[in-house]
């Protein structure tokens, strides 16, 4: 039986429309797949050859201009000349592993420190947000004593061993882990904003009875704090500030996934945890903040980090190495140097306004939400109902990409459009997006 992913399948390419590709499309299909096997999926039914990129913009072998709407790992833009240069000059001075002293790596730590709580004053390195996952997810076992990880039903989380078996969206095919436990998305399009907190919480609580029944210890819950992969889903700021409440007074800890929501991205704060106004216990990143150079970290309260660390020596070859480090530190720089959080809630909240005008002229556009440039548009089969609409989602995704326009769907339905464009993503870029979409949805909903 084929099992499906919702990050995966759901806007994948299907060899059975290999006849209908271009010659040189189709043979880089056929080889792809005989020599990097088929877990690997390709977006589009007619996937995109891409050569060059800069800023919010990318070029397929073709001379093709396209928008990036989706890509959050060149998280300032692509090929940004800063990252380019810091990344070039330490390459030619050197590159090795943090058992050598190297101020680099004590630089970037005083810089990313000071962006988060006092009360978080501890960091560790790595190369990947799932290795940065899995170390988290290790800490708070050691520190609560416990083994039981609480998720939303649509999670993603990474790919190894721990971090698999706590990311549902990843499909059947991968079992969860019997010791995560999962709660339903905190979705405000269909519950509504004025239960919500409570809902969530006691959803929650439910999933810690539900292990203490069968035996098994909280550990912590993990979340992305804009729920990206259920939908994107920001809830008003403070909604989860009860749900952490219950976390702590059962003995767990709060580990907050920020691959995607962090760096200034939501607009209204520099991390997604501080939209709510929330202390986590662990912050964890990915290679947004290397503009997509192998780095990732963990940000921990020294105590909660010091009941692993003070037990078990922990060590990852080239997590933090020296050029990692300076492309880290340039992303940094230019978030502050171009004011880019500033730049996101200002273009997301105007980006916003433009496809709120859609939802006012189709059906079928159930809801338009987000922070700063991170925004869910959700397509449904008509507005009382709230039916969620996969089909039509998928057919606008590649008449986007006709129109040059690169995005994908998120969400246990595949129905939600996740918007969410490197920051340098501009106003004068609105119109491409807003119009593009707009001739989909005209093309693709009647």
């Amino acid at each position: 039986m084929v099992t499906r992913s919702t990050i995966m399948d759901t806007n994948s390419f299907s060899k059975e429309n290999a006849g209908l590709l271009d010659s040189s499309i189709r043979a880089m299909t056929h080889k792809r797949a005989a020599v990097l096997g088929d877990s690997y999926r390709l977006f589009y039914q007619n996937p995109v050859h891409l050569v060059r990129g800069r800023g919010q913009y990318v070029w397929d072998a073709q001379g093709h201009q396209y928008l990036d709407v989706y890509n959050n790992v060149a998280s300032i833009g692509h090929c940004h000349p800063e990252v380019i240069a810091a990344v070039t000059k330490q390459m030619q001075l050197i590159n090795t592993h943090t058992r050598y002293l190297h101020e680099g790596i004590l630089d970037y730590t005083d810089s990313i420190l000071a962006t988060v709580p006092n009360a978080i004053n501890r960091a560790m390195y790595m190369c990947t947000g799932s290795e940065a996952n899995d170390l988290a997810i290790r800490v708070a076992r050691a520190w609560s004593g416990g083994t039981g990880i609480i998720v939303t039903k649509e999670a993603y989380h990474g790919t190894s061993e721990l971090t698999s078996g706590a990311s549902p969206a990843l499909g059947s095919g991968q079992a969860l882990s019997s010791t995560t436990f999962l709660v339903p998305s905190p979705d405000q399009y269909r519950i509504g904003s004025a239960t919500l907190g409570d809902w969530f919480a006691n959803e929650v609580q439910q999933a810690i009875d539900n292990m203490a029944a069968q035996g098994i210890k909280l550990a912590g819950f993990l979340a992305d704090s804009i729920f990206s992969s259920d939908g994107v889903m920001p809830g008003n700021p403070g909604f989860l500030n009860k749900t952490i409440d219950i976390v702590h007074a059962n003995g767990g800890i709060f580990i907050a996934d920020e691959v995607q929501p962090g760096f200034g991205r939501t607009g209204e704060a520099f991390w997604g945890f501080a939209r709510h106004d929330l202390v986590p216990d662990i912050v964890t990143m990915g290679k947004p903040m290397g503009n997509g150079i192998p780095v990732s970290g963990l940000l921990a309260k020294s105590d909660v980090l010091a009941a692993f660390s003070d037990q078990i020596p922990y060590f990852n070859t080239f997590g933090g190495n020296p050029v990692s480090m300076a492309a880290a530190q340039a992303v940094l720089n230019v978030i502050r140097e171009e004011q880019l959080q500033a730049h996101s809630l200002r273009v997301g909240e105007a980006l916003r306004t433009e496809l709120l005008t859609l939802k006012d002229k189709y059906e079928c556009v159930g809801d338009v939400r987000g922070a700063g440039l991170f925004i869910g548009f959700e397509l449904v089969t008509d507005k009382q109902s709230t039916t969620p609409d996969k089909a039509l989602a998928l057919r606008v995704i590649e008449a986007l990409r006709e129109e040059r326009v690169l995005t994908s769907v998120a969400g246990p339905y595949g129905n939600v459009l996740k918007l969410r464009p490197p920051l340098a993503f501009q106003k004068q870029d609105i119109d491409w997006l807003v119009g593009a979409l707009d001739r989909s949805l005209c093309r693709c909903a009647g």
